[in-house]
C-alpha cells in the first residue's frame, strides 16, 4: 500500500472506525500554457499529475456529512445536508461543504457520509489542491449516493462551489483538468463551450515542476482583481469576453493603459495556446519553449501576476534548457500567479541535468534549495 493509501486507511479507521466503502482520487493540474484565459473564454493545456487528493469515503443513513482532513492533524468537520452555511473558519472546510451545497443546488439527490481526505498536491503552489479536492468530494459524494456525474458536470458545478461558495472568481480549467485529463496527453480545453482535446504528449518529452518557494493566496483578492480589469476591458470594448477581442481593437480602445495591458494579455495568451497546441502535438519542443517564454514575459510585463523570485526561476530555467538541452523546451510561471511554481518542458534525457542546474543556482526566500518534480501527464479523477 502506498504512503497516501495507508495514512487513508488508518486516518479513517481512527476517525470513524471500520472500513470505507470506496476510494476515490483526483489529480492536481499543471497549466503548460494560457494563463488567466479560463474566466475569458478563452484557451488553455494543462494536463494532470502525479499528485492527488483521494478521499476514502462510506454511506451514513442520515442526512449528517462528517470529515476529517489527515493533512490538517486531523481536524474535522461536521454539516447537515439541509442547511450547509459556511463554517466560521473557512479554510478547506468551505471547499468540502460548498462542493456538497452546490451538487445539491444543481439537483443532486446526495445521502451523508463519512470522508477521510489525503492528499500530497503541495498547497499554495499553482497545482490547484483545491481544485482536486473540489472534484474529489464530487466523485466520493456521489459515490455515497449510487449517482454518476460526468467529469464537465462534477468540473462545472466545482467551479460554481469556488466561485459562489468560496468567493474565488476562478474559470473552469483546473476543475476541469483534474476530472477529464487524459494520461499522457495534455488538455486542450476551450473555455467558452468546454470542449476538450486531447494533445498527446510525446514519450521523450519531461515535464519539470518547480517550487519557487513564495507561497500565494487567491482569495486574499489579486485573482478577483484581474478578472475584474478583464470584465472592465471587455465591456470598454464592446465585447462579451476578451475571447471576443482582437490588438486592434485595444490599440483603438479609449480604456486606461492597465486595462488595455490585461487585454493585450489575455489576446496573446489565447494566440499562444492554440500555436502550443499545434506545436506540442509536431514535437516541437524550441516553438513551444519560445512560446512559454513569450507567455512568462506577457504575465510579467501585461498581466503583472508576477513577482520577482519567480521571474528570476524562470529565467534560471530557460537558460538551463537553452545550455542543456539544445534549447528544447522553455519555462513559464503556472497557475494564477503571484508565487508558486514554475512548468518546465525539455527531452527526458535532458530533465534531470536542466533539475539540478536549477537546484544550484536558485534559492527560494528561505534560502532553501528549490523543490523539483519530474512527472509526466496522469488520468483524470476517478474510483480506485
Amino acid at each position: 500500500m502506498s504512503d497516501l493509501g495507508h495514512r487513508l486507511a488508518t486516518g479513517f479507521a481512527a476517525t470513524f472506525g471500520g472500513e470505507p466503502d470506496g476510494v476515490v482520487r483526483a489529480p492536481g493540474r499543471v497549466n503548460l500554457i494560457g494563463e488567466h484565459t479560463d474566466y475569458n473564454d478563452g484557451f488553455v493545456l494543462p494536463c494532470a499529475i502525479p499528485v492527488e487528493t483521494r478521499i476514502a469515503w462510506r454511506a451514513r443513513p442520515t442526512r449528517q456529512v462528517r470529515v476529517t482532513a489527515i493533512e490538517y492533524g486531523g481536524e474535522t468537520d461536521m454539516f447537515d445536508l439541509d442547511a450547509i452555511p459556511h463554517h466560521p473558519g473557512g479554510g478547506w472546510r468551505d471547499y468540502v461543504r460548498g462542493m456538497v451545497s452546490t451538487m445539491m443546488a444543481a439537483g443532486a439527490t446526495l445521502h451523508g457520509a463519512d470522508l477521510a481526505i489525503v492528499g500530497d498536491i503541495p498547497r499554495g503552489a499553482g497545482l490547484s489542491s483545491s481544485a482536486s479536492l473540489e472534484v474529489a468530494v464530487g466523485h466520493a459524494m456521489a459515490a455515497a449516493a449510487r449517482i454518476t456525474l460526468s467529469p464537465k458536470t462534477i468540473a462545472v458545478q466545482a467551479q460554481a462551489a469556488e466561485n459562489q461558495f468560496v468567493g474565488v472568481k476562478c474559470g473552469v480549467m483546473d476543475q476541469l483538468a483534474s476530472a477529464a485529463s487524459v494520461a499522457e496527453a495534455a488538455l486542450l480545453i476551450d473555455c467558452r463551450d468546454l470542449a476538450t482535446r486531447t494533445v498527446p504528449i510525446p514519450a521523450d518529452v519531461a515535464i519539470l515542476i518547480i517550487q519557487s518557494g513564495v507561497v500565494r493566496g487567491l482569495v486574499e483578492g489579486h485573482y478577483n482583481r484581474r478578472r475584474a480589469e478583464c470584465e472592465a476591458a471587455a465591456a470598454a470594448m464592446g465585447v462579451a469576453a476578451l475571447r471576443d477581442a482582437d490588438l486592434a481593437m485595444i490599440a483603438v480602445s479609449n480604456m486606461s493603459a492597465v486595462l488595455a495591458a490585461r487585454a493585450r494579455h489575455i489576446v496573446s495568451e489565447n494566440a499562444r495556446v492554440i500555436a502550443a497546441a499545434e506545436a506540442l502535438a509536431a514535437d516541437d519542443l524550441r516553438t513551444l519553449g519560445s512560446l512559454m517564454a513569450d507567455s512568462h514575459a506577457s504575465m510579467r510585463d501585461d498581466f503583472g501576476i508576477t513577482v520577482a523570485k519567480v521571474d528570476d526561476l524562470a529565467d534560471i530555467a530557460n537558460h538551463a534548457i537553452a545550455e542543456l538541452a539544445h534549447g528544447e523546451g522553455g519555462a513559464r510561471m503556472t497557475g494564477g500567479g503571484f508565487g508558486g511554481a514554475i512548468v518546465a518542458i525539455t527531452r527526458t534525457d535532458a530533465a534531470l541535468a536542466v533539475a539540478e542546474a536549477v537546484r544550484l543556482r536558485y534559492r527560494t526566500p528561505s534560502g532553501d534549495v528549490p523543490d523539483v518534480m519530474i512527472v509526466s501527464a496522469a488520468a483524470g479523477a476517478g474510483p480506485m
